[in-house]
């Protein structure tokens, strides 16, 4: 037992990052060492399960809770919020346009496409019509499916309900039912090494780096864009809002959200770590209780330069002529589009046909090049997912930050620093 308590000590006394970086590397060593022992993967497979299975309860009780307490604040940092998910996927598309315009590609198109998923939606008014009937949707439904703008409506709706109706012993009741979801999420998180370990080993047994040879063009554009889209254009966001050195909140935002979003490659199953990532960085739990399962929607920077990437990449290889008016149209069309894919993995591939329709390429040519997307998805996903994620928490931080600075309170100290260290003073 002593050996035991002593293991569990170093264990939780050793940076959470650090662990992880650990399990990814013995993870990657294992995958490329003896990658038929696929049981070592089933780590990963738990640790995604727990987290897509915990998320849409925390959610729905966190909401519920702050609006029945009548603590809820969602005035105008929920709107700036907002504000930045749509701009900065507008400008996620924008780029990704720039780019194929600067270094065209063409795609080798796979024989087999039993990996593309022939239930893609057929216009943008389908998309619409979808994230409607998912805003009504039964309650039990849209909990078990993960479904979060369902969870959102009926958590507000009952939320105002308990506020309107509830006694103080209903209120006590739902805070401390909140206060258990977020334990149990902390529990959850601190088991993260193993998961990432399960799901690395999966990646690197399963793909190798096969991938890399046949696509590598094509990846590295995607992963250039999207490194672009957080490096600078999200930073340039959050400087022209905080007048602050942007990049002390960028980093860690990619690592403590990017980071696990990367190997979970699900927005989804990300949102306990985005949320207990809020909590360290100070914000309030009342909005980002909303504003970051919201992101998990809405914000879909990586969706957006998957889409127009792709659906260039097709036209380039039909040998179709796209005018600069025609590429500006479907950037903003993949970024409306962006706002209504799953997320889930693979969720924005889905969306590829539509966009290839604006060019009449079609579905059977459409449907290779989501083939194609399935076959690179363990890295497009990968990054996809850890940019639209990591973004979350940069908006909403940034959102809170503003707010702070209009009251005259002070900034974080790592923000504050960065200012001090750039101004000299």
């Amino acid at each position: 037992m002593k050996v035991i308590r002593k293991t569990l000590a170093v264990y939780n006394g050793t940076s959470l990052i650090v662990r992880i970086i650990i399990g990814i590397a013995i993870g990657m060593v294992l995958g490329f060492l003896v990658p038929q022992a696929t049981w070592l993967g089933i780590t990963g497979t738990l640790f995604v399960g727990a987290l897509k299975a915990v998320a849409p309860v925390l959610v729905a009780v966190l909401v519920a809770a702050s609006l029945c307490q009548g603590n809820a604040k969602l005035d105008s940092r929920f709107g700036l919020v907002v504000f930045f998910y749509l701009s900065s996927t507008y400008l996620a598309s924008f780029a990704a346009v720039a780019a194929s315009f600067l270094f065209p590609l063409t795609v080798t198109l796979p024989d087999n496409l039993s990996n593309a998923v022939a239930a893609t939606p057929g216009s943008l008014g389908d998309i619409v019509r979808e994230l409607l009937l998912k805003l009504i949707a039964n309650p039990v439904e849209a909990v078990s499916q993960g479904n979060y703008l369902g969870i959102l409506f009926w958590a507000v709706i009952i939320g105002l309900a308990l506020k309107r109706f509830a006694e103080e012993g209903t209120q006590i009741m739902m805070r401390n039912l909140s206060d258990a979801m977020t334990q149990v999420v902390r529990w959850i998180i601190n088991l993260a090494p193993f998961g990432i370990f399960g799901l690395v080993f999966n990646s690197v047994s399963e793909s190798g780096l096969d991938i890399f040879v046949t696509y590598g063009k094509l990846m590295l554009l995607l992963v250039g864009t999207m490194l672009t889209v957080a490096l600078v254009l999200n930073p340039l966001i959050v400087a022209v809002a905080l007048r602050r050195n942007p990049y002390p909140l960028v980093f860690r935002c990619l690592r403590g959200s990017g980071l696990t979003a990367f190997y979970t490659r699900s927005s989804a199953a990300n949102i306990p770590v985005n949320l207990q990532l809020c909590e360290k960085l100070g914000l309030d739990r009342d909005m980002y209780s909303v504003s970051i399962p919201l992101g998990a929607t809405i914000n879909m920077d990586g969706a957006a330069v998957t889409i127009t990437i792709m659906a260039l990449a097709t036209a380039h290889t039909m040998g179709i002529e796209v005018s600069l008016p025609m590429a500006l149209l479907l950037s903003f069309l993949s970024a409306l589009a962006a706002c209504g894919s799953s997320g889930v993995t693979g969720g924005s591939l889905l969306l590829i046909p539509m966009a290839c329709s604006l060019f009449g390429i079609p579905d059977s040519v459409s449907m290779q090049v989501v083939g194609v997307g399935f076959i690179i998805g363990v890295i497009q996903d990968s990054m996809e997912t850890a940019i639209n994620s990591s973004g979350d928490v940069l908006f909403t931080a940034t959102s809170e930050y503003v707010r702070w600075k209009k009251e005259g309170k002070r900034l974080p100290a790592f923000l504050e620093g960065s200012r001090n260290k750039h101004t000299g003073s």
